[in-house]
């Protein structure tokens, strides 16, 4: 139990399907013995749960709310083969599997039940808000809207044409028995492709947690280009969607983002945050956290 902040934090183990995901729950100290709302989350593209998820979830938890933050198959304490290979859908589905594993615990209340992704996973939380509506309420960061578009914008011309190329050779590689070809995630990694090249994006894979391991597979990045979380997105209402967007975003454009809110539904709310795509966890974490917290008190706890 952290006494200061009310909230005890276990282990857990979700059976998805047999793949077992691995993660926390936080339940926080309560005098009576009511269900709690529960808020489900999970990190972005090769994102691990010690990677500045754990002040958002503290924070949740000091508020009231059961949390659940787990690692996505094939990456950190969880199962899954082939070891840091992203499949966005199937994500997606380990979202769902987890909030049934939430909504079956006795502490939960299954009527209110939300979901907060960043990055890829805002993506998701999109997809599964939209998709299953025993989501009550919906928070997505700095997310992934179209993987197409990012793609256009990242790699044209002859670089393309190489890339692509090397996509179907992976496969066949993969056919015959042979191992996934990886990418650094970020550079300076032992192979010389890296997905992002950026200093803030280097700065905080590799200072977010020393469990993060810096590879990826290619088949993630072709599995990227075909992802349109966005296509989803006004179809979440009735359920309640905060969108966070960082101002100065090149990592999931800003552009994409406002221009995906204007097709969302009502009720919705956008916050802009300042900097770039890696700044509300760490300079502006008090308003991206707090106005997540604000937005489940409003659509999770205060209808009780």
């Amino acid at each position: 139990m952290n006494k200061q902040s009310g909230f005890k934090r276990n282990n857990v183990e979700i059976n998805a399907e047999g793949t077992m995901l691995r993660g926390w729950i936080y339940l926080p100290q309560r005098e009576d013995n009511k269900p709690i709302p529960v808020i489900v989350m999970a990190h972005g593209y090769a994102g691990l749960k010690e990677m500045f998820l754990e002040p958002y979830a503290e924070k949740f938890a000091a508020n009231g709310f059961a949390v659940l933050l787990f690692d996505h198959r094939n990456f950190g304490d969880s199962d899954g083969t082939p070891r840091h290979e992203i499949d966005p859908w199937q994500q997606v589905e380990d979202y769902r599997h987890v909030i049934t594993y939430a909504g079956s615990l006795p502490e939960v209340d299954s009527n209110a039940i939300g979901v907060w992704g960043t990055s890829y996973s805002g993506g998701h939380v999109l997809v599964v808000g939209a998709t299953d509506k025993r989501v009550k309420c919906v928070v997505s960061q700095v997310p992934t809207i179209s993987g197409s578009k990012i793609a256009l914008r990242r790699v044209n011309g002859e670089a393309l044409t190489e890339l692509l190329s090397s996509f179907a050779e992976d496969r066949l590689n993969r056919q015959r028995g042979e191992s996934p070809v990886y990418y650094s995630v970020v550079t300076g990694g032992e192979f010389e492709n890296s997905v992002y090249k950026s200093k803030d994006a280097v700065e905080f894979y590799t200072k977010g947690s020393e469990k993060f391991i810096n590879k990826v597979t290619l088949r993630s990045i072709e599995l990227s280009r075909g992802y349109e979380p966005g296509a989803f997105i006004a179809n979440i209402s009735p359920t309640p969607l905060l969108m966070l967007v960082a101002k100065n975003d090149f990592i999931t454009p800003t552009d994409l983002a406002l221009a995906a809110y204007e097709q969302a539904l009502e009720p919705k709310k956008l916050v802009l945050i300042p900097g770039g795509h890696f700044d509300p966890y760490t300079q502006y974490f008090d308003q991206s956290s707090s106005a997540a917290v604000e937005w489940f008190k409003t659509h999770l706890l205060d209808w009780q």
